[in-house]
């Protein structure tokens, strides 16, 4: 009983080791939006706003075309996500049950890879089709990231189905691809939900390709904290209510599929018989 409440003690003490700073973070990212420009530069640190202002909201709207950046992350992260989907899930399929080892450590070299190094190519290619500053080369673009994130994560889903099933629907005349179908993608639904959301994320929150391909009516909305800055001064206030509006999207969709998550994420780590 003792050292069951010790080790619950312990896990408890390090889940809030490992969280507090990005808590921290995040409440003083919160502090600073809500506070005037003079006490976010006061010293001591002013913590909490007195009064709270909503004037550095109000500055970003005012100072942004918040709708249509939104409208313009909406379609890139959505078509992104979808796309990887389309693309990664048989990929995933194919890797896990062909057990190509190699072909795996490829996607997960694509997956480390700095988006950056693949950008001046990119840049010089749409450059030449007279496509940048429209949305399909930043949607081209951030399938660099949703691709390799989707298919190695059904890698794992895959390889932990039980293959019994898949033989059996093989036995009584099903092809391969009618099995893939009716067999494995229902069984791997938990995986998918996993990576739909992580690239969903992954592609939401991405910067550099946004505000290197984007014309003026095709940023995204992480391109809208870069337009806060000026060359005068780095307004903390606007800058901090810019990238709360940026954050919550995904922290809100995080938070409702925070099960999902978990039971994807669990289920992906169960290897079949």
């Amino acid at each position: 009983m003792k050292q069951s409440l010790a080790s619950r003690l312990g896990l408890y003490f390090s889940v809030i080791v490992l969280v507090s700073p990005a808590i921290l973070v995040f409440l003083w990212m919160l502090s600073l939006s809500l506070k005037n420009e003079a006490d976010n530069t006061a010293f001591p640190p002013v913590f909490i706003p007195n009064p709270p202002t909503l004037a550095n909201f109000i500055d970003v709207f005012e100072r942004n075309d918040f709708v249509e950046y939104t409208i313009n992350s909406v379609i890139v992260s959505f078509g992104a996500t979808i796309a990887a989907l389309l693309v990664g899930v048989p990929a995933g399929y194919g890797i896990a049950k062909a057990k190509a080892g190699g072909s795996a450590a490829l996607i997960l070299v694509a997956r480390i890879t700095p988006g950056l190094s693949y950008l001046v190519p990119l840049f010089l290619l749409f450059q030449w089709l007279n496509l940048t500053g429209t949305l399909l080369p930043i949607l081209i673009t951030h399938l660099v990231i949703t691709v390799p994130i989707v298919v190695y994560v059904m890698i794992g889903f895959f390889e932990g189905l039980p293959g019994e099933l898949e033989e059996a629907a093989l036995v009584d005349g099903a092809t391969i691809w009618q099995a893939f179908r009716t067999v494995a993608l229902p069984l791997a639904r938990p995986g998918i939900v996993v990576a739909t959301i992580l690239s969903f994320i992954f592609s939401w929150n991405n910067f550099i390709f946004g505000v290197v391909l984007a014309g003026r009516h095709t940023r995204t909305l992480p391109v809208a904290v870069y337009n806060v800055l000026t060359f005068e001064q780095i307004s903390w206030g606007p800058l901090a209510a810019a990238a709360l509006l940026v954050t919550a999207p995904v922290l809100i969709l995080t938070l409702l599929m925070q099960k999902e998550i978990v039971a994807g994420l669990t289920a992906g780590g169960v290897k079949g018989g």
